[in-house]
């Protein structure tokens, strides 16, 4: 049995779809019973847990032999992906696999600095463990862009010139089952991107090419970009996290690319054009 938390999430309920459509024993868990009952009544094993409230990690934990550990972003993220690890070391759970962020082991960026102790939680922990760290997601585009670039023919990011190697959480899923399901992954980080990196201006010639009309990225001050996100309604410390990242990776350090995802999964990894028609009538 596996347990998947963050069930509702981009990367979570991705696993939970991958791993089920291949026949594993997995128990998707959510933070709202809604969720759950949703779940539930579609056929699937759910359970509610909130990463929060430690009182409700043992009875998710009863059977597991793996778990996904994602943590939601935000200020608490540190305290309650250690209140997981805490929980499956006491139910001594022989492996689980956590979600992490690109270069976390460096501490360039707040959201590295969110999941660093976590990963420093598992190495000591005694359990088998490993660490996905994913470049930036292309789901980014579908959640965040398709609004503007449907209604105006442009997104807007902080500015930014360096190419990104983005990559689809299809593929996280993919690698995620394949290391929760197999051996041989004990102690290892694998970094995983997409297959091929771009700058946020060619990004925005291939969705002109699949779309058939002209999209333009716009390039942000910070300041700007900052009050767009407020704007947006995004929490000021999720606001201020990601314009630090950007500043991080503005002039390079997310453009490398990495053969991890074809050698974990045996297939290429999803390029952004695909991405793009496989999602588009979310940007039409």
């Amino acid at each position: 049995m596996i347990l998947v938390t963050g069930g509702s999430g981009t990367v979570g309920s991705a696993l939970v779809e991958t791993l089920g459509a291949a026949g594993h024993p997995v128990r998707a868990a959510y933070h709202a019973q809604r969720d759950v009952d949703r779940a539930a009544a579609a056929g699937r094993d759910a359970v509610r847990i909130d990463l929060g409230e430690p009182a409700t990690l043992p009875p998710a934990l009863r059977d597991v032999e793996a778990v996904f550990l994602v943590g939601a972003m935000g200020r608490d993220q540190t305290r309650q992906e250690l209140n997981l690890i805490e929980a499956a070391t006491a139910a001594g759970i022989p492996r689980v696999v956590k979600l992490s962020v690109w270069r976390a082991d460096e501490e360039l960026t707040p959201i590295a600095r969110l999941h660093r102790p976590a990963e420093s939680a598992l190495q000591a922990s005694g359990l088998g463990y490993t660490f996905l760290r994913p470049n930036f997601y292309m789901q980014n585009f579908t959640r965040q862009f398709a609004a503007s670039i449907k209604t105006t023919g442009q997104f807007a990011q902080p500015r930014a010139d360096a190419p990104i190697s983005f990559l689809d959480v299809r593929d996280i899923a993919r690698v995620a089952a394949r290391v929760l399901t197999t051996d041989g992954h004990e102690g290892r980080a694998y970094t995983l991107t997409g297959p091929e990196a771009l700058t946020y201006d060619t990004a925005a010639e291939v969705l002109s090419r699949v779309l058939d009309r002209p999209v333009h990225f716009v390039g942000l001050s910070d300041a700007d970009a900052r009050a767009a996100m407020l704007g947006r309604g995004l929490p000021e410390y999720y606001a201020d996290a990601l314009i630090e990242v950007s500043r991080a990776y503005r002039d390079g350090g997310a453009e490398t690319v990495t053969t991890t995802v074809r050698d974990l999964t045996d297939r290429d990894p999803t390029t952004f054009e695909q991405f793009i028609r496989d999602h588009r009538t979310a940007f039409t």
